[in-house]
């Protein structure tokens, strides 16, 4: 398998390699950016509080390159407690110490210091998006990553006359820090979002006569680019504006078949680029988002809005136009995500799609209801969630450090690669142990192994779907379907002609969907569910890529100025 020219993936590999080269040919260019983060005052529905952003802004500042770019910013942080950055969905090729995941590549950015990461750029396109990764910071702290075509690159379609990017949001009149603590102290669930947002706008649905309305001023008959970035805490969103259709062109960073829908389907974590025509009658229009929910534990279900307003336009929109699915139809969340496929043009990489797989990985996905033993349980049990039953255990020293220096003691290499106890994981769960067991263990790969996860949604706690993400790749979303998983006959099903090539999937409640990549990318990477009240209740894991034979399949060597050092050192 190691060796390179009897490897499967030799082909698709040295197009890929070809295409990177390509595109470095072009200048890329070096940006660099300062991030001050410190607590500072907003008022929504009706109310003041005070948090942590990035340059006094909510949401913070966007980055805008071109792709092949490098990337500085130096995070200073001026606020009263630490936290890391992560570029989500950037590869970071070879580079971990500058993903930002707490605890697994890095240690926390501590009060009165600053960190500076290096994000480097290769094969994505379009948008991406930035947001702390330690407790639920990244609630306040997050903002657009822009990257445009490289120079003589063009858009596989019509140039847009403009393009705009849309952030949706949760919004808590509580301290996000403080909402996490409490859970996670008491052994509760955290509370609904009390509203939600576009880029830090609650509309006019909320009651507060003093909330700001996201406004998109749009020259009739011009064609605008929208960047959508699902920003939200829990929660999966449809989005729509009243009578215009939303062409899709990319997800996740990758150009996608081109398809016309009246709404969309985005999760937590997923970005998505849409071409809107400003077609219709001059006037003004409500654009809407509200959460989608196939749980048991539903979210707030709010209509947010928005307007979308022709210049020189005179009126108000009328509410009664608004069209959305209903917070739990299922058909039209799954329909949307049914339609996203992957497209074969020369500004996507080379289709590289493993047919011949050397590690298969099933993951369950649940959530657990455990005995709370500490004094300030409010309960005899408190919530966990797990994969494969192993609900992760954060450690004090992060994983990437301690992988790289050899230290022991950190993590264990034997998360298990199926579950450890089969039952109907979507049906009966008549006499199903709830309890999981906690621990800080990775999957440890070969180089070049061309890996299937299989994720399983389970019934346990209150089931429903969940937005997988993966550092460090972007993979094939090869198959989905309702269900237990068959190994035998649900493979037949599998989508190898062209799979979108994503960073984050929707694995549908009582479902599952399967993940295929090469593991060509060294280094420690964290897995985790991009619901926050999940993924701060264990439902992760890492996995750790071996070096390859040479250099240039290896990790970089970390910073030359250093890491942010780990309490107690």
């Amino acid at each position: 398998m190691m060796g390179l020219m009897n490897n499967q993936g030799f082909v698709p590999w040295l197009l890929g390699v070809l295409f990177l080269s390509t595109l470095f040919l072009c200048r890329a260019d070096d940006h660099y950016y300062d991030f001050f983060v410190r607590e500072s005052n907003f008022t929504k529905l009706c109310n003041t509080k005070s948090m942590l952003v990035v340059n006094d802004s909510f949401p913070g500042p966007e980055i805008r390159v071109h792709r092949g770019d490098i990337v500085y910013v130096n995070v200073h942080n001026q606020g009263t407690y630490g936290f890391t950055i992560h570029w989500h969905g950037v590869k970071q090729p070879r580079n971990p110490w500058s993903d930002g995941p707490e605890f697994i590549t890095q240690c926390p950015i501590q009060p009165g210091t600053n960190f500076t990461y290096k994000v480097i750029l290769s094969d994505e396109i379009g948008t991406l998006w930035w947001h702390a990764h330690s407790d639920w910071t990244r609630g306040s702290v997050q903002g657009a990553f822009i990257i445009e075509p490289a120079q003589n690159e063009s858009y596989p379609f019509p140039k847009p006359d403009a393009d705009q990017t849309i952030i949706l949001q949760s919004w808590y009149n509580r301290d996000f820090l403080e909402i996490i603590t409490t859970a996670l102290s008491t052994g509760q669930s955290p509370p609904n979002a009390d509203a939600y947002a576009f880029s830090g706008n609650l509309g006019d649905t909320y009651g507060c006569p003093n909330d700001t309305i996201f406004r998109l001023q749009v020259d009739y008959q011009k064609m605008y680019l929208l960047r959508i970035i699902n920003a939200a805490m829990n929660e999966p969103k449809f989005f729509s504006i009243t009578n215009h259709s939303l062409t899709v062109v990319a997800q996740d960073a990758s150009y996608v078949k081109r398809f016309t829908s009246d709404y969309i389907l985005i999760s937590p974590g997923q970005t998505m680029d849409v071409l809107l025509f400003a077609n219709q009658n001059m006037g003004q229009y409500y654009m809407a988002m509200r959460p989608f929910s196939d749980s048991a534990a539903t979210p707030s279900n709010f209509i947010t809005t928005g307007i979308l307003q022709y210049t020189n336009s005179v009126g108000v929109p009328n509410n009664n136009t608004i069209t959305l699915p209903l917070m739990n139809d299922t058909s039209a969340a799954y329909n949307f995500t049914a339609k996203i496929k992957n497209i074969n043009i020369k500004q996507n990489p080379p289709l590289d799609v493993p047919r011949r797989i050397d590690r298969r990985i099933y993951i369950t996905i649940a959530t657990n209801a455990v005995p709370c033993t500490e004094s300030t349980c409010v309960g005899p049990r408190k919530f966990l969630a797990s994969l494969n039953n192993v609900s992760f255990d954060f450690p004090t020293t992060d994983i990437l450090q301690a992988y790289y220096n050899r230290i022991d003691g950190v993590f264990t290499r034997d998360f298990p690669q199926n579950p450890p106890v089969f039952f109907d994981f979507t049906g009966n769960l008549t006499g199903v142990n709830t309890n999981t067991t906690e621990g800080t263990r990775a999957v440890v790969l070969n180089y070049g192994e061309a890996v299937e996860i299989v994720l399983q949604a389970t019934q346990l706690g209150a089931g429903g779907n969940h937005p997988i993400h993966l550092h460090g790749f972007s993979f094939y979303w090869v198959g989905s379907g309702s269900g237990n998983f068959n190994n035998v006959t649900d493979p037949r099903s599998y989508n190898l002609v062209d799979p979108p090539l994503i960073n984050t999937v929707q694995v549908r409640g009582r479902g599952w969907a399967a993940i295929r990549f090469f593991a060509r990318n060294p280094g420690v990477w964290f897995m985790h569910c991009h619901f926050e009240r999940h993924s701060s209740w264990g439902m992760d894991t890492v996995f750790i890529v071996k070096n390859g034979t040479t250099p240039k399949t290896s990790i970089l060597p970390p910073p030359a100025s250093g890491m942010p050092r780990c309490p107690g050192t």
